[in-house]
């Protein structure tokens, strides 16, 4: 089928913001969401689908492109992001190892279950035909279920689209201006004390994302606010999250929220975020060197010099703080400055007690913050925390 025909019919149903990770089915369809639409090339499938979901969100209607070998590297994202935010994203995902048809050892049991993998993770899906006319029909129908809030994937098998060749791409380097490491004794605030200084310096235009555990819970406990998202699942994703709602909503200061146990699991998407190099978004760590939410299990943080990696990713200010004086100091710095800012900030393994879970459903999260970005913040309530 015509590729660009295809694309075309994308377009016009709204769909400009495509996020993925490369596969030789859907190359021809990639290169030319590359070619013609905002496209981000995330570091893994599940990072993909997280950048869409986020730009979504931001009042974009997103895609996301993979092979069907990393449709098990977006599982966590579609299960537990997904599906209880109820975002609807439109997704190509590959035939690789289709049944009867040659192809590499590694992709044979891929091939067998990707459908059924889609059905378990409740995905509306369809074979896409080869036949422009027939592929037009399937995109209305496709849309319907996204204008109702449901994901909705297509199954590309090999030889759908017809040759797209790849435009020169120009290769942007995002480097590090500013460097700052440890250089005094840490306070280790407790986690709580951490987030009602990051709360406290909030404005209009800021969206706070907090990572999945405790961090999400401690934040609604200090103020749970229309202009706050509460990851509580797709762990290692809410610095990808924070891309895609930087990128889609440019206006906005992203403040993203993350643990080392969760930046550990995806750290290649410091990589992406250093690359694309929002100005709006700032990532804050918050190092407790445990899975504190699931018992207090050591993580090797200890080991990992984030403030570097940030740096040499491309972030372009990296800063050791070793205090909350430090901490709003450096926050009000970026509001006046901006630039696409990481702070790592050690903190003590101390939660609060009798810690409450967010009363407010994520599909009701979700919807709550679309409100705000579009209309600007509508105050929930507040909560002191006695």
């Amino acid at each position: 089928m015509d590729t660009r025909m295809f694309g075309e019919e994308l377009r016009k149903l709204g769909f400009t913001f495509f996020s993925g990770v490369p596969c030789s089915y859907l190359k021809n369809l990639i290169n030319y969401a590359i070619n013609e639409y905002d496209y981000v090339a995330a570091a893994n499938e599940g990072d993909a689908v997280a950048i869409a979901s986020a730009a979504y969100i931001g009042g974009r209607k997103s895609v996301v492109l993979m092979q069907n070998s990393g449709l098990t590297n977006a599982v966590s994202p579609l299960s537990s992001l997904i599906y209880p935010f109820r975002i609807p994203l439109l997704g190509f995902v590959s035939l690789r190892g289709e049944p009867g048809v040659p192809d590499e050892p590694q992709h044979e049991l891929m091939g067998k279950v990707t459908t059924q993998l889609l059905e378990l993770m409740d995905v509306e899906w369809q074979y896409l035909s080869k036949d422009l006319e027939e592929a037009k029909v399937q995109l209305i129908q496709a849309n319907e279920q996204i204008a109702r809030n449901r994901p909705f994937f297509f199954v590309v098998k090999k030889g759908t689209f017809d040759t797209e060749p790849l435009k020169k791409q120009q290769n942007s380097i995002h480097s590090n201006q500013t460097i700052r490491h440890a250089h005094k004794n840490n306070q280790t605030p407790t986690r709580y004390e951490a987030l009602a200084v990051i709360n406290s310096v909030k404005d209009r235009d800021t969206v706070q994302l907090a990572t999945t555990g405790k961090t999400g819970r401690e934040l609604y406990e200090i103020e749970d606010a229309s202009n706050n998202l509460y990851m509580v699942g797709s762990m290692g994703c809410i610095g990808s999250f924070g891309l895609g709602l930087a990128l889609s909503q440019p206006g906005k200061n992203i403040v993203v929220i993350d643990g080392d146990g969760s930046l550990l699991m995806r750290m290649g998407s410091l990589a992406t975020n250093g690359y694309y190099s929002p100005g709006n978004m700032i990532h804050i760590l918050l190092d407790n060197n445990a899975h504190e939410s699931t018992g207090g299990q050591s993580t090797v943080s200890h080991n990992v010099d984030f403030v570097n990696i940030a740096a040499s990713c491309g972030y372009t200010k990296s800063i050791h703080v070793h205090n909350l004086e430090e901490l709003r100091a450096c926050l009000h710095e970026w509001k006046e400055t901006k630039g696409l800012t990481f702070l790592y900030i050690k903190i003590s393994k101390q939660s609060k007690a009798q810690l409450a879970r967010p009363r407010i459903k994520p599909h009701e999260v979700k919807e709550r913050l679309k409100r705000f970005i579009q209309n600007g913040p509508i105050k929930i309530k507040e909560v002191d925390g006695s």
